[in-house]
C-alpha cells in the first residue's frame, strides 16, 4: 500500500538576483525583506506544506520562525536551495 505524497510548496527568500542564478524547480521566490507583508496572502491555508530555502539557510530561518508565529502548521526551513533540490530530487534551474 502506498500513501499519496504531495510535494510541498517551497518557498526562496533570496533576492530576485540571487533566485535567478539558480532555484530550485518550481520554488516561488518571495524575499525575504518582502516577506511578512505577502506571506499570508501568498500561503492562505496554514497547514499547507512549505519549505524555505535561501543561500544557507539563514535568512529561511528567519522566514520560517516568522511563519511558525503567524500559525502555519507545517513549514521547515529546508536550507539552502542546493540541499532542498537534493532532497526532494527537484532540478535546479536558472532565468
Amino acid at each position: 500500500m502506498t500513501s499519496a505524497h504531495t510535494t510541498p510548496l517551497i518557498i526562496d527568500v533570496r533576492s530576485p538576483g540571487e533566485f535567478a542564478t539558480g532555484h530550485v524547480r518550481g520554488s516561488v521566490n518571495i524575499p525575504l525583506d518582502r516577506f511578512a507583508q505577502v506571506i499570508a496572502e501568498a500561503v492562505p491555508d496554514k497547514s499547507a506544506p512549505v519549505i524555505l530555502c535561501c543561500a544557507s539557510g539563514g535568512r529561511s530561518g528567519m522566514a520560517c520562525n516568522y511563519m511558525q508565529r503567524m500559525g502555519y502548521q507545517q513549514v521547515s526551513n529546508g536550507g539552502s536551495a542546493g540541499a532542498v533540490s537534493m532532497q526532494f530530487g527537484l532540478p535546479i534551474d536558472r532565468l
